[in-house]
């Protein structure tokens, strides 16, 4: 594979690249950027007719976002080909997780929460089953993801984009710091 496909992009590359993405999706089509509504597209496309909801043309609406998600699928397979890939954090992280109960850090996420045996534990529903379900209700409910508000939103001057990003930065910071002791710490 070649080395600027397996090796980390550097900010100054990936950063522009993401900024440049939405002015290109503005000159073709007016298109807006983000990956939560793909599921709506989905259901549009697999079961038409069949909830309301559901009833438009969704080859026109969402054809090329659901292009762009077959390729973040297909470029999230291709650098988990790559060999092992040690997962950078910082001291103070690693050691805060160790805490928790987290000391896997082999693969890509904490084999601690993220296996099929560890679905099976309180931990792992909750972080998995729950969390998924939370994050697919936060979109429903901010009309979008992060990355719709952040990058789209946010270039748009929108004002609910900003107070969706800084709710999401807010979510975040007390999930970290509140909720996920107790979930991963508290049940086991």
């Amino acid at each position: 594979m070649a080395s600027w496909l397996s090796d980390e992009w550097s900010w100054y590359v990936a950063g522009p690249l993401i900024g440049l993405f939405v002015p290109a999706l503005l000159i073709t089509d007016n298109k807006v950027f983000g990956i939560s509504a793909n599921l709506s597209h989905l259901c549009a496309a697999i079961a038409p007719g069949k909830v309301e909801y559901f009833r438009y043309d969704w080859r026109r609406a969402g054809l090329w976002n659901l292009v762009f998600l077959a390729g973040v699928l297909l470029g999230g397979f291709l650098a988990s080909q790559g060999g092992a890939h040690a997962i950078h954090i910082s001291d103070a992280t690693h050691a805060s997780l160790a805490r928790l109960g987290i000391h896997d850090f082999s693969g890509l996420a904490p084999r601690e929460l993220f296996t099929w045996h560890a679905l099976l534990t309180v931990r792992g529903f909750v972080s998995v089953i729950v969390g998924g379900f939370l994050v697919g209700f936060g979109t429903a409910y901010a009309a979008g993801c992060t990355s719709g508000h952040a990058i789209s939103g946010l270039a748009n001057f929108e004002l609910p984009s900003l107070i969706a990003v800084f709710d999401f930065f807010a979510g975040g910071l007390a999930a970290t710091y509140f909720i996920l002791p107790f979930v991963i710490g508290g049940a086991s």
